[in-house]
């Protein structure tokens, strides 16, 4: 529990929601898009990423508590603003935390209809529910909650530090069909996770001593991959290893997108995709802790034998470790990437244009669009769902812009931006979540940043 703690600070106190890119969706024809929908729309003959350059995105956001909760200056002693934190939690709330660089990507025409492109790229992602319950007892232990039951159950985590190598292509079927597919192979340095855990901790009074503490039916399980050597058990704690198990390492597993995009007139597109279908085989460097059992502890009636004394908190601590014993494993186990599904409709409208493609005919296109956005990801309580409405313009060829307005379970008030410019061959672009929140980064409850450089070539 105190590791689960620290790691939560600590994942707080980068601030690097998760994977929710609604604004570089289907955006400007960016390569990248092709990573959020793989039947996207590519119109140039080949790109190149700028390696480490290409695509950086730093995401975080929690729900339910922001730093100032904690942290404001407003003469408030820290114990009972970490209380009152606790105490308005809801069993739904949660953080998440996600970052990905790509390392290096590139794109190149097969024949008129097929686009095919390729990458690696690193991520850490990490997801986890507030355990309100398990924290309350922590902080306040359980004297002021007689007759209560603490939920194991809320105790739900994932991280996972990987690398992602993948290949995807987006084929024109006709004028208004074109489909999309990307395979993954997974390649995983370092992954913790604790899910489907069940059982209470409750106390009630006694008859025999003034209370009877109770843990019922408790399944609690906490796996890790890549984090202790299985031969020596000791942390890995040279870093290289884990940047070397990102690119191949023994952890490996196998992913796959697919999308597709319809264009039902000249002027209105819908379009799909559904992302990280995959998962991850842990086999190396595996330790598992799991706890079963039940466990009645009624305190304890001293008796004075001078001729026969006995050791009351050994035979406790004997009784526990035999009714609710704690094993240790190495066994591998499989980890599923978390699933996402995009689905948007665009309207086209303002003034035509047109554009030279990769084949020196013109493509017309539109200045303006208005359109939607939903997006979701399957966590283990329940999925999350967010809508945007989007607007974007083309100021010229080379220079786009869209904003952005998501509803989502953190905000309802979430402002984004982007720019993508092209100068020559060089192409730039920037995107910016939640603006509003600039005002005070304290009290935001999600923040976003991407950016990247491309070279297209038309």
């Amino acid at each position: 529990m105190k590791k689960l703690l620290f790691l939560w600070l600590i994942l707080y106190a980068f601030k690097i929601t998760a994977q929710n890119k609604q604004i570089l969706y289907n955006f400007a024809e960016l390569p990248q898009t092709l990573l959020l929908n793989p039947a996207s729309e590519i119109n140039y003959k080949f790109h190149i990423g700028l390696p480490f350059l290409s695509n950086i995105s730093t995401q975080t956001g929690s729900k339910g508590v922001v730093l100032s909760d904690i942290f404001a200056v407003d003469n408030r002693n820290i114990n009972d603003k970490i209380a009152e934190v606790i105490s308005n939690l809801k069993p739904n709330d949660f953080i998440k935390f996600n970052s990905q660089i790509e390392i290096f990507s590139g794109g190149f025409r097969f024949d008129d209809q097929t686009y095919i492109s390729f990458g690696f790229y690193e991520e850490i992602d990490a997801f986890g529910y507030f355990p309100k319950d398990i924290l309350t007892l922590f902080t306040q232990g359980n004297d002021a909650f007689i007759n209560k039951n603490f939920r194991i159950s809320q105790i739900s985590y994932q991280l996972d530090v990987l690398g992602v190598l993948h290949a995807g292509f987006s084929k024109k079927i006709d004028e208004k069909l074109t489909l999309g597919a990307r395979f993954k192979i997974y390649s995983s340095a370092f992954n913790m996770q604790s899910t489907n855990n069940t059982g209470t901790f409750s106390t009630y009074e006694s008859t025999n001593n003034l209370y009877t503490s109770y843990l019922n039916a408790v399944k609690f399980n906490a796996r890790t991959s890549g984090l202790v050597n299985s031969e020596t058990n000791q942390y890995i704690e040279d870093t290289s290893q884990y940047l070397k198990n990102t690119f191949f390492g023994d952890n490996l597993g196998l992913g796959f997108d697919v999308g597709f995009t319809y264009q039902m007139s000249p002027q209105l597109e819908i379009s799909g995709s559904i992302l990280d279908v995959g998962f991850i085989n842990h086999k190396t460097n595996i330790k598992n802790t799991k706890v079963e059992g039940d466990f009645v502890y009624e305190g304890v009636n001293f008796t004075f034998d001078p001729d026969n004394p006995r050791n009351y908190w050994g035979e406790i601590d004997e009784r526990f470790k035999e009714q609710l014993p704690i094993t240790e494993d190495q066994e591998s186990y499989i980890s599923w990437r978390p699933t996402k599904i995009n689905a948007a409709l665009k309207y086209s409208f303002g003034e035509r244009r047109s554009k030279v493609c990769y084949d020196n005919s013109f493509k017309e296109f539109y200045t303006d669009a208005l359109g939607f956005q939903l997006h979701t990801v399957f966590r283990p309580f329940n999925p999350q769902l967010a809508f945007t409405g989007f607007y974007q313009k083309s100021i010229t060829n080379k220079l786009h812009t869209k904003f952005t307005y998501t509803v989502d379970d953190l905000s309802f008030t979430n402002i984004g931006a982007g720019l993508s410019a092209q100068i020559g061959n060089v192409n730039f672009y920037g995107m910016v979540d939640n603006l509003l929140s600039y005002r005070n980064l304290s009290a935001a409850n999600s923040l976003s940043l991407q950016l990247g450089f491309n070279l297209i070539f038309n």
